[in-house]
């Protein structure tokens, strides 16, 4: 129950007034955590078909050959292998997604490959010119235009899915699958998944490993290496802290990647040596407890309950180093498809929440579904989680740079 209290009370969905917004922000209140604020736009169509693969650019004949079995694939025995929890439904999803099953060593050329179809589709709609002429003729002119405008964002919000998905096979890592209880575990708890954590924990740097250790021990307490204990927790609120860790790993990943170009140029901020970040730290953990910024994040818990154990790290002291523009910055997600992969992956896993405001403007959780999970479960899907956001920043920024139209 601690972990479930601690939980319930340390996550909110704040949903801005602007439903223009273009991207999700977090709310930074401190750098070890960070909660998620975006409004939802949460999809739960299923496409029940697999169409065939998609159009190739020529002289791409291998690709018609792996798309000619794939399709014969599909129809002999109408089923995927499920490496992810989340089923792409665009035509180019599912075309990358059959890749990750049968021929993963291709992924990166097939994505070469249908970036270029984006971006050429993208450019010759730019040298169409509206019709003059108003009424019908330009009404439908400019739905067509809409609606392949959307069809593109899909497919380039899949394309990058099915790149994280990718990096992930690549550290021999399983993501986990949709949460239910598993029919081998009388006790019905959701967790029946295997233990990756030394390999996820290994693929972040050793000053983001750091924070992400603070990260747990804001989350599980002093329970973060109490793995065989067994809690009942809501749902909503572990699907929650999935999504509100990927969107901190994505933030992570994006300041340690310049903390460690500023560290290899050797331009780090004065005060970020190792001997004087090692005085500052000392010094920070002494006045953290009196800090009113620190205990507006941590809850004021006691030791030994959530927020136990947070550490003062070099690269957290980089971070508090920022000015409020620079770290709102960083923790912006920059793209509407970045947003749009975090919430339908967590959907995908936890389902979608029935979500009931009362009259007085509370959540009514009595519908709220309550799961038996260890705390070696809750860890092992917060670092998945942090994990995924760091992908999805790496990802991002490939995608940016083999496009020069600008994709997001």
């Amino acid at each position: 129950m601690e972990a479930a209290t601690a939980i319930r009370s340390s996550f909110h969905i704040y949903r801005p007034s602007n439903s223009s917004a273009r991207s999700g922000v977090l709310i930074t209140n401190g750098p070890d955590f960070i909660p998620f604020s975006f409004k939802s736009r949460l999809s739960s169509r299923w496409i029940k078909h697999y169409p065939s693969v998609l159009h190739s650019n020529p002289g791409s004949r291998r690709f018609s050959a792996i798309g000619a079995s794939l399709s014969s694939a599909f129809e002999s025995d109408g089923s995927t292998s499920q490496i992810a929890p989340l089923r792409l439904e665009s035509p180019i999803g599912q075309f990358l997604y059959q890749i990750l099953v049968s021929h993963p060593h291709l992924v990166p050329a097939a994505v070469e490959q249908q970036l270029e179809q984006l971006q050429t589709d993208r450019d010759a709609e730019k040298k169409q010119e509206e019709p003059s002429a108003s009424g019908t003729d330009l009404v439908l002119y400019r739905r067509i235009a809409e609606v392949k405008a959307n069809e593109r964002r899909k497919a380039l919000e899949e394309i990058l899915y099915a790149l994280v998905v990718k990096k992930f096979m690549d550290a021999d890592v399983t993501l986990v699958p949709t949460l239910a209880p598993s029919s081998s575990d009388s006790s019905g708890r959701v967790d029946s998944w295997a233990s990756q954590d030394e390999k996820l924990e290994q693929l972040h740097s050793p000053e983001a490993h750091e924070m992400i250790q603070n990260h747990l021990a804001l989350i599980l307490g002093n329970r973060v290496s109490d793995a065989n204990s067994v809690a009942q927790i809501s749902k909503l609120r572990v699907g929650q802290v999935y999504a509100a860790s990927v969107m901190y790993g994505y933030f992570l990943k994006r300041v340690d990647q310049r903390f460690q170009l500023e560290k290899s140029m050797k331009v780090l901020p004065d005060g970020m040596n190792e001997e004087e970040t090692n005085i500052e730290m000392r010094s920070q953990s002494q006045s953290d407890s009196s800090n009113p910024e620190v205990s507006s994040w941590s809850g004021g818990i006691s030791p030994g309950g959530f927020g136990h154990g947070i550490k003062p790290t070099r690269l957290r002291t980089y971070v508090m180093s920022f000015d409020a523009e620079t770290l709102q910055k960083y923790a912006t997600i920059r793209s509407k498809e970045a947003v749009s992969i975090i919430e339908k992956h967590t959907e995908a896993l936890f389902g979608r929440p029935e979500i009931v405001v009362t009259p007085q403007g509370t959540i009514d959780s009595s519908k709220d579904e309550l799961v038996k999970i260890s705390f070696g479960g809750l860890k092992r899907l917060v670092l998945e989680a942090v994990t995924f956001g760091s992908f999805l920043w790496d990802v991002e920024s490939y995608v940016d740079s083999r496009d020069s139209g600008n994709p997001f």
